[in-house]
C-alpha cells in the first residue's frame, strides 16, 4: 500500500502488531499526541504519556482505554524535564520517542530564563527529555522530532545571535526557527546514532486544526485560508506513527518526512555544521540552567 497526505495513522499501522512495544509522547492529552496514542495502543503497544500535568496525561490515556503511565512534563521548565526524566527512567525500556507537544507563534514576544518561549519549550525541553532517555532506547529504537513545514518562517536561519528573540521577534519567523532547531537537533542524534540500530528523525504533519494554534490571533481564520490544504487529525498523526513504527522507515535516519514520505528540507536544515552549532550551543543553555 502507498501512503500520502490522505493516509491516516491508523491506515499506516495496518496489520502491526506493537504488543510488547512501548511509546513515549510528549502532548499526549491533545491533539495529534492523543490521535498517535490512540493509533499505537490499538495496535498494542504501551503508552508512556507526558503532559503538562499528570492528571492530564493520565485522564487521556484513561480516556482511550490505553495500557501505560502518565507523567508530568512541563516542557519550558526544565526541572519538570528532568524530574520526568527520571521517572521514566524507572518504567523500563522504549521502542521510541515521539517528541509531538509544542506551541506555535505567540503574538508578543515572551521569554523563559531569558531565550524566547517558542524556541526554549520546542527545542530546549524536548532536547533535554530526549538526551536524557537515549540510554533507555531500545538497541533499535526510534525518535521522531514533530517538526514543520514552518521550518521554511526560518528566514533568517537559527539566529543563534538572537535566542533572546529581542533584537527582531516575529511570531511566525520564531516559530519557524524552534522547527528548524527540531530538525537540526534530529540531525545531530542521528550522527551520534550511527553504527547503531537507534534512529533519529523529524517529520511535518501538515496543516491540522488543532489546539496547537491557540495563540494565533484569529486561528479560524488562519485555517479557513488553508481550507484547500487541511489534514484529518487522523492523517496528521500519521507521518510520525509512520516513521516511529513501520519496517519500511527502520534504517533511515536523520531525514525529514512530509505524507509519509522523504521530503527536503531549506537548506540550513541540511548544515552539520550549523547541527553541530546548535547542539554546543543548547548544551551550553541547559548547563546554566
Amino acid at each position: 500500500m502507498s501512503f500520502g497526505a490522505t493516509t491516516t495513522a491508523e491506515e499506516v499501522t495496518e496489520g502491526l502488531d506493537l504488543s510488547g512495544r512501548t511509546y513515549l509522547i510528549t502532548g499526549v492529552n491533545s491533539g495529534l499526541g492523543f490521535e498517535s496514542a490512540r493509533v499505537l495502543s490499538l495496535r498494542g503497544a504501551s503508552i508512556v504519556g507526558l503532559s503538562r500535568t499528570r492528571e492530564k496525561a493520565e485522564a487521556a490515556l484513561a480516556a482511550l482505554g490505553a495500557d501505560g503511565v502518565g507523567v508530568a512534563c512541563e516542557l519550558e521548565d526544565l526541572d519538570s524535564v528532568r524530574a520526568a526524566v527520571s521517572t521514566v527512567q524507572g518504567l523500563g525500556l522504549l521502542d521510541g520517542i515521539l517528541a509531538n507537544a509544542g506551541i506555535m507563534a505567540l503574538p508578543e514576544l515572551q521569554q523563559v530564563a531569558g531565550y524566547e518561549r517558542q524556541f526554549f519549550t520546542n527545542h530546549v525541553g524536548h532536547f533535554v527529555l530526549v538526551t536524557g532517555l537515549v540510554d533507555r532506547l531500545k538497541p533499535a529504537g526510534r525518535v521522531v522530532m514533530l517538526s514543520s513545514g514552518a521550518h521554511y518562517f526560518a528566514k533568517q536561519g537559527l539566529e543563534l545571535d538572537n535566542l533572546s528573540g529581542e533584537a527582531d521577534y516575529d511570531p511566525w519567523r520564531m516559530y519557524g526557527r524552534s522547527k528548524l532547531a527540531n530538525i537540526l537537533f534530529a540531525r545531530s542524534l542521528a550522527a551520534r546514532f550511527e553504527g547503531s540500530r537507534r534512529t533519529a528523525n523529524s517529520v511535518h504533519p501538515g496543516v491540522i486544526q488543532t489546539n496547537l494554534g491557540r495563540h494565533v490571533p484569529d486561528p479560524e481564520e488562519m485555517y479557513e485560508s488553508m481550507r484547500d490544504i487541511l489534514k484529518s487529525v487522523g492523517a496528521g498523526a500519521a507521518t510520525q506513527v509512520y516513521v516511529a513504527t513501520h519496517p519500511s522507515t527502520a534504517k533511515l535516519s536523520g531525514k525529514y518526512f512530509s505524507d509519509c514520505a522523504m521530503a527536503k528540507t531549506i537548506a540550513e536544515g541540511r548544515d552539520d555544521d550549523l547541527a553541530a552549532a546548535l547542539w554546543e550551543r543548547t548544551e551550553q543553555i541547559v548547563a546554566s540552567l
